[in-house]
């Protein structure tokens, strides 16, 4: 056969510090290697969606649609690449029809070419409308299937579902293990399996690096007929983030297959996140290889902003116990994918299990999940946990497309938002504001301050170690937790023992 040219999708500027270090990192600091990430022959490059747009206006007073024309901007040549969470887009709740097209538009407007579609819950009616959006305006709609492992999950079941993707127009089908779940047979198997039933359909294969098998994976998912796999440049990779770039690059030597990256290219980028990756040691995940995650399933993303929230809230201890408890609650819920939002949902149930007892109470959003408000999952919801959400939520079961149920709301986003100070008018704005309503008032306010770097150097770690240090470590009384999902804050009070 002769050789084969793999396509490269590279997500340092997205994925990979989301994975790494809960997606703190500021676009000053992504800036200067834009030129050799642009001239280095990926076939794209991810920078923007996911948590980055959340995280832009909550931490870094960033206008996250000005970073998506910054990165346009200085990467002319390159297709960018932004995840969406279908008809949840950006946010943790779904949205009305208008809502999904008008964000796909202004997307497309702002630069973005390469659309990657995904749904929690793997549920193909929470995709259709985002897939149709992406059509319509001539960009790439990449259909994505959330890979997850449970008694459920089966390979015929993944290659239907790329057939249901196909149907809706898909342009690519992305193979997506945000949990490095994805071991080397069960890749081979499925790409083989989409390649064999659909013909010639390019597949995008995208696996975390937690657990230490994924690199072998990718390898085998492209010997069955893989044509683009993602990796990250190697001073933004590994732990809870991704396979190294240029190990892929030479891992392909001597095999019927070979990339075309530059590699001074590579090492430009790679020297200039290797620099950059300390300041944000304070964000880091301390997991650097965990096999544990083939029984938890905590996607890396999920796994670092856990570990920063428990931390933050003293109970740093507990992660252990929440971990162990997050594969029940997701058998529980009918076993869906962990990935944005289910795996916030899951996770923040988790939490509120060990610390509160088991469903003793319940967070909006897990009622909704278990309602069917999300969509639906692949298994049966546990009836006891169901009546408990009807119960809290005062509401009932459904089992048609969630997005059904809603009102138009454009109209009403775009008032409400005019009467905010310091919204510019935009639908970018409105498009902000409706995403989250609890965030985009504070950040509009002040917009106008500039980006905040929560990045930190050495020395200004060293400053503030010393202080802590001298602090009094006596505490008394009970302790309260707070959890953030989707911009609700939630408080649990635990009396100490």
């Amino acid at each position: 056969m002769s050789p084969r040219k793999i396509g490269v999708t590279e997500v340092a500027l997205r994925d990979a510090h989301q994975s790494l270090m809960a997606t703190r990192m500021a676009l000053e600091d992504m800036v200067d290697a834009c030129a050799d990430i642009d001239k280095a022959g990926f076939w794209s490059v991810e920078c923007w969606g996911g948590a980055t747009y959340d995280a832009c206006i909550r931490y870094l007073n960033e206008d996250p649609w000005v970073r998506l024309r910054t990165f346009r901007e200085l990467m002319p040549n390159s297709k960018l690449q932004m995840l969406l969470r279908g008809q949840n887009l950006l946010g943790y709740r779904h949205y009305e029809d208008t809502v999904v097209d008008k964000f796909v538009e202004k997307s497309a407007e702002n630069g973005m070419d390469v659309f990657r579609v995904f749904d929690a819950l793997n549920d193909p009616r929470n995709l259709e409308r985002a897939m149709n959006a992406v059509t319509k305006v001539g960009k790439h709609a990449q259909g994505t299937i959330c890979y997850t492992i449970s008694p459920l999950h089966t390979t015929e079941g993944y290659v239907q579902l790329a057939g249901r993707l196909l149907d809706m127009g898909a342009q690519s089908i992305c193979l997506k293990d945000m949990a490095a779940l994805l071991q080397p047979q069960p890749a081979y198997d499925i790409v083989k399996g989409i390649k064999d039933t659909y013909g010639d359909v390019q597949i995008n294969v995208h696996c975390h690096s937690t657990t230490g098998v994924t690199l072998v994976a990718l390898m085998k998912a492209i010997e069955a007929g893989a044509d683009v796999v993602d990796t990250a440049i190697s001073s933004m990779s590994l732990g809870p983030g991704h396979n190294p770039t240029e190990s892929l690059v030479e891992m392909l030597k001597g095999t019927d297959y070979y990339t075309e990256l530059d590699p001074e290219c590579l090492l430009r980028i790679r020297d200039h996140f290797a620099a950059v990756r300390p300041k944000y040691k304070q964000f880091e995940s301390a997991t650097l290889v965990d096999t544990d995650i083939f029984s938890s399933q905590i996607p890396g993303g999920m796994l670092s902003n856990m570990e920063s929230q428990l931390k933050q809230q003293g109970a740093g201890d507990k992660i252990r116990e929440v971990m162990a408890e997050v594969p029940k609650v997701k058998a529980a819920a009918g076993h869906p994918p962990l990935v944005t939002p289910s795996s916030q949902i899951v996770g923040t149930q988790a939490v509120f299990n060990v610390l509160m007892g088991e469903y003793k109470v319940l967070t909006g959003e897990f009622a909704d999940l278990m309602l069917g408000y999300y969509g639906e999952c692949m298994g049966e919801r546990d009836p006891e946990v169901v009546a408990a959400a009807q119960a809290q939520a005062k509401k009932e079961p459904i089992t048609d497309r969630p997005a059904d149920h809603l009102q138009p709301e454009w109209d009403t986003l775009v008032a409400d938002a005019a009467k905010l100070e310091g919204a510019d008018g935009t639908d970018e704005d409105v498009l902000t504001y409706a995403m989250f309503p609890g965030v985009a008032p504070g950040f509009f306010k002040t917009r106008d301050e500039g980006p905040k770097n929560v990045g930190k150097t050495e020395e200004q770690l060293a400053k503030e170690a010393s202080a802590a240090s001298g602090a009094s470590n006596a505490v008394t009384g009970p302790i309260t937790y707070k959890v953030s999902m989707g911009g609700r804050e939630h408080s649990v009070v635990v009396e100490r023992a």
